[in-house]
C-alpha cells in the first residue's frame, strides 16, 4: 500500500463524509432558501426538458443499481449466476449510463449556448457539470472495458465500502483495480465532497412527504355544474365564485 493509495481510498472518503455532513448542516442553517436546484426553467424550458429528464431518470436507475450492489452484494452475485441475467443487467446499466450522458450533454450545451442561462451560471455550476461528465464517461468506460462490473463491485467494492463504514478500512482489493476504475471511485468521493456547495443539495429537501399526504379535498359551496355549464347564456357580469 502506497501513501497515495492510503490518502485516496482512506483519507479522501472520510474527508468527503465530514465535509458533506458539516457543509450541508451549515448551508441549511445559514442559507436555507438556497437549498434548492435554483431552477432556470422560467428562462428556457424546452432544451431543459430534454436534458434534465434523461439525466434524472438515468441517475435514479444507475444510482439504485450501485446502492443495491452495496447493500445486498450476495443477492447481486446470486442474480449474476445466470449468464443471461448478468447480460441483461450489464446492458440495462450501460443503456441508462448513456441516458445520463445524453441528458448531461444537453444540459451543458444549454448552459453554454443560452444567453439567459449563462447569466445565472456560476463557476461551481460549470465545475460540477464537468465533474459529473467526467464521472459518467469513466463509468461508461469502466462498464465497456471491464465487463460484468456488478459482480466485481459486489465482490471488491462493497467489502471496501463496508470496511470504511466500520472504521476498519481495507483497501487491498481496491488498490489492485485498474486506473480508470480508481478514477471513477475518486470521482464519486469528490462529488460527495463538493455536494453541499452545489445545486445537488436540493436532493436532501425533495418534497417526498407529498407521497404520504392525503389527497386534497375540494368542497364546492355552489352548483359548479350550473356555473361551469358551457350552455349558460353569456352575461356582462362574471358568475359568482367563478
Amino acid at each position: 500500500m502506497t501513501n497515495l493509495n492510503l490518502f485516496l481510498f482512506v483519507g479522501l472518503p472520510y474527508i468527503a463524509i465530514v465535509v458533506f455532513l458539516l457543509g450541508t448542516i451549515v448551508r441549511y442553517r445559514s442559507k436555507a432558501f438556497k437549498v434548492s436546484s435554483l431552477s432556470s426553467q422560467f428562462l428556457e424550458g424546452r432544451s431543459l426538458f430534454w436534458g434534465t429528464v434523461p439525466f434524472h431518470i438515468g441517475i435514479l436507475v444507475v444510482g439504485f443499481g450501485h446502492l443495491t450492489a452495496f447493500l445486498i452484494p450476495r443477492g447481486i452475485l446470486l442474480w449474476n449466476g445466470d449468464p443471461l441475467r448478468l447480460l441483461i443487467l450489464q446492458v440495462t446499466a450501460f443503456s441508462f449510463g448513456l441516458t445520463i450522458l445524453f441528458g448531461l450533454g444537453g444540459l451543458l450545451v444549454r448552459r453554454f449556448t443560452n444567453v439567459r442561462v449563462k447569466m445565472v451560471t456560476t463557476r461551481m455550476d460549470i465545475f460540477l457539470e464537468l465533474l459529473l461528465l467526467a464521472q459518467v464517461i469513466l463509468g461508461l468506460w469502466t462498464a465497456f472495458s471491464y465487463r460484468w462490473g456488478s459482480s466485481w463491485f459486489a465482490s471488491d467494492l462493497s467489502p471496501y465500502l463496508w470496511s470504511l463504514l466500520k472504521l476498519d478500512p481495507n483497501i487491498t482489493a481496491v488498490s489492485a483495480l485498474p486506473v480508470p476504475i480508481k478514477l471513477h471511485i475518486i470521482g464519486a468521493f469528490l462529488i460527495v465532497t463538493v455536494f453541499p456547495f452545489t445545486r445537488l443539495v436540493h436532493i436532501l429537501v425533495a418534497p417526498l412527504h407529498y407521497l404520504a399526504r392525503p389527497y386534497q379535498r375540494v368542497i364546492w359551496n355552489w352548483d359548479r355544474k350550473a356555473i361551469r355549464d358551457p350552455r349558460t347564456p353569456w352575461t356582462e357580469t362574471r358568475p359568482r365564485n367563478n
